[in-house]
């Protein structure tokens, strides 16, 4: 079983311009290359107990998507799946990757699928884990922030920090350590994380996955659907009907394991990764 006392220190040193602003970026380990897309509302920290696992047998390269964790938004973009997909073609261009394997988290698979659709990203292999794909996906909380963007934005800061932890304590199944929870709201506080995290949720649309969506017929490289069995967000139908729509998806769910899935099977998460990707070279 996965261990949470201690979360592994995380730190992006990198940081690549892009289109849209600036990316804070990672690189991890040697061998074939595996793309990690995070979803909302975390970063790349999400990843940090997993990325050693999978670090022994591929190169790993990890992001903050822009307008989270460390990367910046530039004045005036919009924090979109849209800009998001086309970010990450930027970057598999910049790292010089010819056909990575992609691995999206929430709305992070919505990135993923979009990339390689929409943006023709290629891939070795896709991972969609609790994938925010098949709309509508919003959650009602994520409705009501958008319904009422400007009462969250001019609320006050620890009124809006409560919001957040409490948002925070149900994307997990097991609870979160205090470090753990520390770091996934640091991004989110003050007035400027207050401001991001309004922008990056009025910028979350189903509408820029649905033309990926009608197309997901069209995949052809392996893709794998792991789904959280305790996720309370997105539930496990979701990935079920995710993997009926790729044509020769496997499905798999991690037993023990919320939304945040990686969070809490990190180990188990990067094991079923790895097999995946093994199983489909050999």
């Amino acid at each position: 079983m996965s261990t949470h006392a201690q979360p592994t220190p995380w730190k992006l040193h990198q940081r690549v311009p892009v289109a849209g602003g600036e990316v804070a970026t990672g690189i991890f380990g040697e061998g074939p290359p595996v793309v990690l897309v995070h979803g909302t509302p975390a970063s790349s920290y999400l990843w940090r107990n997993a990325v050693p696992a999978l670090a022994r047998h591929h190169t790993v390269y990890v992001w903050d998507l822009l307008g989270f964790g460390a990367s910046r938004i530039a004045p005036g973009a919009t924090p979109s799946i849209a800009q998001q997909a086309r970010t990450l073609a930027e970057l598999v261009d910049h790292w010089g990757l010819t056909a990575p394997a992609l691995v999206g988290h929430d709305i992070g698979g919505g990135v993923v699928v979009r990339a390689h659709l929409h943006d023709t990203v290629p891939a070795s292999h896709l991972a969609l884990l609790d994938a925010a794909v098949l709309g509508p996906w919003n959650t009602p909380f994520t409705e009501h922030q958008q319904r009422y963007a400007e009462a969250y934005r001019t609320m006050p800061a620890h009124i809006f920090d409560d919001l957040v932890t409490a948002r925070l304590r149900t994307a997990a199944h097991h609870p979160l350590s205090e470090a753990a929870a520390a770091a996934y709201r640091a991004p989110w506080a003050g007035a400027e994380g207050q401001r991001r995290w309004i922008d990056q949720v009025c910028a979350v649309t189903y509408e820029d996955t649905r033309e990926a969506v009608d197309r997901l017929g069209e995949i052809t490289v392996p893709t794998l659907v792991l789904w959280g069995a305790e996720d309370q967000w997105l539930p496990t139908t979701t990935g079920d009907r995710l993997a009926a729509a790729i044509p020769g998806a496997e499905r798999l769910t991690l037993p023990g394991a919320g939304h945040f899935v990686a969070e809490d099977q990190p180990e188990e998460t990067a094991e079923a990764l790895v097999a995946f990707f093994g199983h489909q070279r050999g």
